[in-house]
């Protein structure tokens, strides 16, 4: 096992619900300085775990581990930290509780300031529902986050991009006849048509038009959706990933007590340095939604990936968006908070 746990005790959701013996899964890179002011928080995506972060991790990155403290907790529902697969009844598989984006940062909150002492974090960081995850840390923490920097993620799940994720929970449901009372018969293999239709989302037109998939070694179009995008998606849970995408299909960080649903007012509350950075070819987590974000945002810059890899421009995958999106880091994590 290259984690560790972090045990949360009974914890009480958002929903009002109780969640009994709650741990978060997460691994740490570098050490704490004395001041402890060195941190990164680099929370998890959809369906991924710490080491699909790991590729922005290394020395003379951005998050270099000589210098920086970098903690990534894993995602509520991703199979490490508290999640479907691994909880016992009566809250297992179909029945887990719903978890919002709040209950992650209320809880990876506990996991910096009890378990480690942190009181400053230098950086909040992530992709797609890791970057909601940095819009949350600062409107739900405004005294400790000095930086956020989404990547490919809004500050909340806008109409359309609920409309992508309800298609792939669609494609479970017609695998036991949109009957939810016949969830917990859902094994991987149905994961093979989420895998489907997400593929048609991940990624923009152009990267398909351009047959860019032959670079990463697939002859045909099919030889690349059956193994990338089935396999992948065959790996998950089907359990986990419909926790998931609950959390992403209501995900807003203005939903709680803090801000009553004012979004442009959560928005406003961020004053913390930003660096919001949308893929300019994203289907789903639109440039145009981060652009609203951004201009609402006081201290935000707007800079776009200019790629045609959509989402997956913030994946770790195409050097040349990697290299784009670690200079930004270098330039943000160099400017002074001060004053």
């Amino acid at each position: 096992m290259d984690y560790e746990i972090f045990d949360l005790g009974d914890v009480t959701l958002q929903s009002g619900v109780t969640l009994p013996s709650a741990f978060l899964a997460y691994k740490t890179y570098g050490k704490l300085n004395e001041e402890k002011d060195n941190v990164i928080v680099y929370p998890t995506a959809f369906g991924d775990q710490h080491v699909q972060n790991e590729w922005l991790i290394g020395n003379g990155m951005a998050f270099d581990p000589q210098k920086y403290f970098i903690i990534v907790p894993n995602l509520l529902g991703n199979g490490l930290s508290s999640s479907p697969s691994n909880t016992p009844p009566p809250f297992d598989r179909a029945n887990f509780p719903q978890i919002t984006i709040y209950d992650n940062v209320k809880l990876q909150y506990r996991l910096v300031t009890e378990k480690f002492g942190i009181q400053k974090i230098a950086l909040v960081v992530g992709w797609s529902m890791g970057g909601i995850q940095s819009f949350q840390w600062r409107a739900s923490y405004p005294e400790m986050v000095e930086r956020i920097a989404p990547f490919c993620g809004g500050a909340k799940t806008w109409p359309q991009t609920y409309v992508v994720l309800d298609g792939m929970k669609a494609a479970l449901m017609a695998a036991v006849g949109f009957d939810s009372s016949k969830l917990n018969q859902l094994t991987s293999v149905d994961m093979r048509a989420v895998g489907r239709v997400y593929a048609g989302w991940g990624l923009s037109q152009a990267y398909y038009r351009e047959e860019l998939y032959r670079d990463m070694g697939y002859d045909s179009l099919e030889a690349f959706v059956t193994g990338v995008w089935e396999d992948s998606f065959m790996k998950m849970d089907p359990h986990n990933v419909l926790a998931m995408l609950w959390t992403g299909q209501f995900a807003d960080i203005s939903v709680n007590p803090i801000y009553n649903g004012d979004f442009d007012q959560a928005l406003k509350s961020i004053k913390a340095l930003a660096c919001v950075m949308p893929g300019s070819t994203d289907l789903f987590c639109t440039a145009d939604d981060n652009k609203y974000e951004a201009e609402i945002i006081p201290n935000a810059v707007f800079n776009p990936i200019q790629s045609i890899w959509g989402h997956f421009a913030g994946r770790g995958i195409n050097s040349v968006d990697n290299k784009f999106i670690n200079d930004n880091l270098k330039r943000l994590l160099a400017l002074s908070t001060n004053g």
